[in-house]
C-alpha cells in the first residue's frame, strides 16, 4: 500500500469513523454513477505492439502506481481522448542522462 501523508491519514481516519458527508445531491450522484459506468465497461479489445523497453516502462510505472499496467495504459488513453491529457509546454523537453539511456537501450544500442 503507499504512503500516505498526515492529511490522507486524517482523511482516512475521518472516513472510518463515518464523520464524513457527501455533499453532492442526488442528480449529481446519479451522473457520477452514470458516467462511472459508462466508463468501466469495456467492450473492445485492442491489441497494439510496443517496444519492449516502452512496455517494461509503463510496467514499472504502473508498478509505482499500484495497478496494473494494462489498466495504466486504458487510463492514459480515456485521458487522451477527453482532453484532459496533453504534452507539457507544448514542446519536448531535452532529454536528461536517464532518458538518453532509455531511448538508446530501447533503440537497441549499447550504452558507452
Amino acid at each position: 500500500m503507499p504512503r500516505i501523508d498526515a492529511y490522507e491519514s486524517e482523511l482516512l481516519s475521518a472516513f472510518e469513523k463515518g464523520a464524513l458527508k457527501s455533499v453532492a445531491t442526488k442528480a449529481e450522484l446519479s451522473r457520477f454513477k452514470a458516467a462511472a459506468r459508462a466508463t468501466a465497461i469495456k467492450d473492445k479489445r485492442v491489441n497494439i505492439r510496443l517496444s519492449s523497453g516502452d512496455l517494461q516502462d509503463i510496467q514499472v510505472k504502473a508498478l509505482e502506481e499500484g495497478m496494473p499496467y494494462q489498466t495504466l495504459i486504458a487510463s492514459i488513453l480515456h485521458k487522451y481522448v477527453a482532453g484532459r491529457l496533453s504534452e507539457r509546454g507544448g514542446k519536448r523537453s531535452p532529454a536528461g542522462p536517464k532518458q538518453k539511456r532509455a531511448a538508446t537501450r530501447r533503440a537497441g544500442k549499447v550504452d558507452v
